[in-house]
């Protein structure tokens, strides 16, 4: 039974470093096919749209994201083709609770990474998706939407 994960907030240090590859091996492993579930079940209750590893506490490769067709879990996602076409939107994420920007991100992408079952993936995205999936592998690399927005609004509790 999946169960929700705690999602860490800044200015937890975990949020700011760089994550490792899940080998092949470990992709098998039951603990880490259960953390991706948690992960999953967490995202959801939360309302996010996607989720990284290292938001709960986790530095490994890992990143959810609910599209409108399910749940999307990938491990050590890789962008392999950026479009040249960018676009400013808002974003908000949970490990920056009450705080909203504007990030400028690529209109399309291409990612290639490995589902639950171990099989290696392509995805091209574009739209949400695409921005969902370049956000959460900011996360990997230790980077949040703050480091990259403008116009940031939050709420007068919380400090940056």
């Amino acid at each position: 039974m999946a169960k929700i994960l705690t999602i860490l907030t800044i200015p937890n240090q975990i949020l700011r470093k760089k994550s490792e590859d899940v080998s092949s091996k470990k992709l098998a492993e039951k603990k880490l096919q259960a953390l991706a579930l948690n992960m999953v079940k967490t995202m959801k209750e939360r309302d996010g749209v996607g989720l990284a590893a290292p938001q709960v506490g986790e530095n490994i490769r890992l990143i959810t994201v609910n599209t409108k067709d399910g749940v999307l879990i990938l491990f050590n996602p890789k962008i392999t083709k950026n479009s040249f076409a960018k676009e400013w939107a808002e974003e908000g994420c949970l490990s920056v609770p009450g705080v909203y920007g504007k990030v400028r991100r690529n209109k399309k992408i291409n990612c290639v990474y490995f589902n639950i079952s171990g099989e290696k993936k392509k995805i091209s995205a574009e739209g949400l998706l695409a921005r969902v999936i370049q956000h959460e592998i900011d996360h990997l690399d230790g980077i949040l939407f703050i480091d990259k927005a403008k116009d940031i609004q939050k709420a007068d509790s919380i400090n940056l």
